[in-house]
This record gives C-alpha cells, sequence and structure tokens, in this order.
C-alpha cells in the first residue's frame, strides 16, 4: 500500500524539519521520502487544511477485556478504538480471565495482536491472580513480551509483596505499574470524599487512601532502588509527593487520566455514572493542580484507563453501577480541551512514555518504518457515541465539545482512518 500525507506540521523534535510543513510518501510501511512537492499517482493521499504528523502515541493502561469479558470488549474491537484515538500502541492491564499471569497468556495477546491496527503490549500480573499474595513469574513473561508489571485495577496493598515485587524487578530491569489506593480507606466509597459527596448523600472515598500508597511505595522505591509508575494519580498533594521523589532522584513516574484532567466531584451533581470511577474525580483544586502538573512535566504521560463496562453495568443507580470510563478515542480532544498543548501531549505520548516502559524509539525518516499518528490539534467538534469503536458506549465525553481530532494512524503496513466503520 503507497500512502502520501501532504503538507503535513511535523511534530519531532529530533528531525531538522520539526514544526515545518513537508510531504512523506510511503511504500509498504517504509517511509521513502520526505521532502516537499512530492507526487505520486499510484498513493492514497492523506490531507487536509491542518494536518499534523508525529510518531505514534502510546497508552499504558487499558483493559480489552479479553479473555474472559468478550461481551465489553475483545482485543479487535479494543485495537480499533485505540488506533481512533491515535494509538500505535497500547499497554493492556493483566485483569482478564485468565489473567495475564503467565507466558501462555502473554503469548495469547501478542499473537492475536498480530491482527490488529495496533501493536499491543502485555502487562504482567506482579501476583498470582491479581490477589496479591504470591509473586508471578515474571522473568518468563518479560521474556515473552511482557512490557511492564502490574495487578492492574487490583493495587498490590501488601507492604511485603510490593518489597519483594521491586526487587525481584530490579534483577530484569522491569518497570512495575500501581494504581494507588489503600482499599481499606472508603472500602465502600461511591465518590470522592468531600463537601460533595454530602450533599448528594453519597459514601466517599477519601484522597487519603491514595496519598497513603503513594508514601508508601515511595519509601519502598527509595529502599530498593527500583522503578514505580503511578498511574491514575489524582490529587494535588498526590502530585506534590511525587515531584518530591523525582527531585530526589527515585526511579518514580506518574501518569493521569484525561478525565481527571476535564472533570470533578461537582460534575457528579445530577449522578451520571459515565462519571463513576477509580479513582474518584476529585476537587477542582485537585484537576486544576493536574493541569499544572501536565504543563510543568511531574506528570509523564496521559494513561487512558480506558474500562469499557456494558450497558446494564452502567444504565443502573449510581451505587450500583460499576466503576469506569470507556475512554480511547476521546483522549486527545478531552486532553486539549484541558488546556493542554498538541506539543506537550505528543511529547508525553511518544517519546516519554517510550521511555519509561522500554519501547523501541521511533524515528521518522527516509528507510525507516513507518510508525505515525495522524492529527488535527485545533479541530473543534462534538464527540459523539457514533465516534466510539469499542464494544462498550460508557464515555462520559459523549456531547461534550472536544478541541483536537484524531485522522487516522500509519502502522504494521497499513492506513487506519478515524471515521472508518
Amino acid at each position: 500500500m503507497r500512502v502520501l500525507i501532504k503538507s503535513a506540521l511535523l511534530f519531532h523534535p529530533s528531525h531538522p524539519l520539526h514544526g515545518k510543513k513537508t510531504d512523506i510518501l510511503i511504500a509498504d510501511g517504509i517511509i521513502l521520502r520526505i521532502g516537499d512537492a512530492i507526487e505520486d499517482d499510484s498513493a492514497r493521499v492523506v490531507s487536509s487544511g491542518n494536518l499534523c504528523v508525529s510518531a505514534g502515541w502510546v497508552d499504558c493502561f487499558a483493559n480489552f477485556c479479553d479473555p474472559g469479558e468478550e461481551y465489553k470488549e475483545t482485543l479487535e474491537s479494543g485495537a480499533k478504538a485505540a488506533a481512533a484515538g491515535g494509538y500505535t500502541d497500547v499497554m493492556i492491564v493483566p485483569n482478564t480471565t485468565p489473567e495475564i499471569q503467565n507466558k501462555s497468556q502473554v503469548q495469547y495477546v501478542m499473537e492475536k495482536s498480530r491482527s490488529t491496527h495496533v501493536n499491543i503490549h502485555p502487562i504482567g500480573a506482579v501476583t498470582v491472580k491479581t490477589a496479591g499474595e504470591q509473586l508471578t513469574e515474571m522473568y518468563d513473561m518479560a521474556s515473552s513480551g511482557a512490557v511492564a508489571f502490574s495487578d492492574g485495577l487490583k493495587p498490590i496493598q501488601s507492604s511485603g509483596i510490593m518489597q519483594k515485587a521491586l526487587e525481584y524487578l530490579l534483577a530484569i530491569r522491569g518497570v512495575l505499574i500501581q494504581l494507588p489506593d489503600d482499599n481499606t480507606i472508603g472500602t465502600h466509597g461511591q465518590m470522592n470524599e468531600g463537601v460533595v459527596s454530602t450533599r448528594l448523600g453519597m459514601q466517599g472515598k477519601p484522597a487519603l487512601s491514595e496519598e497513603l500508597m503513594i508514601a508508601r511505595d515511595i519509601e519502598l522505591v527509595r529502599y530498593t532502588q527500583s522503578s514505580v509508575h503511578f498511574t491514575g494519580v489524582s490529587t494535588a498533594k498526590s502530585i506534590a509527593l511525587i515531584d518530591a521523589a523525582k527531585k530526589e532522584g527515585l526511579n518514580v513516574t506518574c501518569s493521569v487520566t484525561p478525565y481527571h484532567l476535564c472533570f470533578c466531584d461537582e460534575d457528579l451533581a445530577d449522578y451520571d455514572t459515565t462519571l463513576k470511577v477509580n479513582p474518584p474525580l476529585r476537587t477542582a483544586a485537585d484537576r486544576d493542580a493536574l493541569r499544572e502538573a501536565v504543563k510543568s512535566g511531574v506528570v509523564d504521560c496521559i494513561a487512558s484507563h480506558h474500562l469499557p463496562q456494558d450497558y446494564d453495568h452502567k444504565v443502573c443507580e449510581f451505587e450500583k453501577a460499576a466503576f469506569g470510563m470507556e475512554t480511547l478515542e476521546s483522549v486527545f480532544g478531552a486532553i486539549r480541551s484541558g488546556g493542554i498543548s498538541a506539543d506537550r501531549f505528543v511529547e508525553m505520548q511518544t517519546q516519554k512514555a517510550r521511555e519509561i516502559f522500554g519501547l523501541s524509539p521511533v524515528d521518522i525518516k527516509e528507510g525507516a518504518k513507518a510508525v505515525l499518528t495522524l492529527f488535527d490539534p485545533d479541530c473543534e467538534y462534538v464527540f459523539s457515541e457514533s465516534d466510539i469503536q469499542s464494544m462498550s458506549k460508557n464515555n462520559g465525553f459523549v456531547g461534550k465539545t472536544l478541541k483536537g481530532k484524531v485522522i487516522g494512524i500509519i502502522n504494521k503496513d497499513g492506513l487506519f482512518l478515524s471515521d472508518t466503520k
């Protein structure tokens, strides 16, 4: 397949044409030419008034529910949602049935990924059945293709297990991803504990449950000298703890979700179940602190926390609704609407994410493989359910005006446009 990208603004700091418009000719997945006024009658032309191109984006925390809950999402449908959101690479959590906890489950994901538009990278479970009690054979999974390790949606509660896992991963230079939440605090919380939860008569989940876990794990990183990536960080104090750890030189990185950057607990006033997430939406002050942390570089990347839920688990009473939001197609528009520049977003989702998790770097040069994301950073549009390619529709940005639209990706020798159904 031949593709000609016409007059696209290049986002690639190491390239001499960074920040300039150029043409890119691609054939069979290889970049043949980069320059001005390229013509090729046999190529499919991609152009638009404000077309931009960058290295392919990476998402570090998504749930594709396969195997076990394929009625919510499959690897194939999740890949379509990711491609529509501009992602060429997605790291998926191990919370499937069975869990991604051994060599065969890693290979299952890797094999099915071959036929999808995106590169799906399995995150191996730290403990057996993500139960937090017994370590898995992480070395075998790393050798088979696991790019990081985590118990995903089930944070590691035991300090002893966490210490052993960090020491184990130090030997194989692995990164442990932790969703910080002490589940003994605010166990039955439905939303952030505060003035809004009191007014709505809802059980609250205090910020303390997150901040205590982050403080504990930073101490364990200091002791083991290993690496932790905190994801779903949602409070201003959490950001301050992580910032201090970074300044100390500890191997600590973090990511935030698009919905924590755009919503706050006040948006739950009408009990919108699509906004029931974990960690919960915090205060407006916390939201604003996260935005500033993204701009300043304390936050390393954006994690979609794509968590599809079926209709019955979301269209019900708030107390009975499941946690989680379908997000992949709306991440870029949400982030831009939250005041984050396209340059900053691209830096986080290309260079920084690949550095943290040891993914192969992407270069945009003649002779290199084409792993590209095409987008318009300033296009304003109303995000609708028709924009969702996931099997699930529980996206809190439906009906919202977003800024920044993905046009498509070029990956694995093919072109995928985001409006392809």
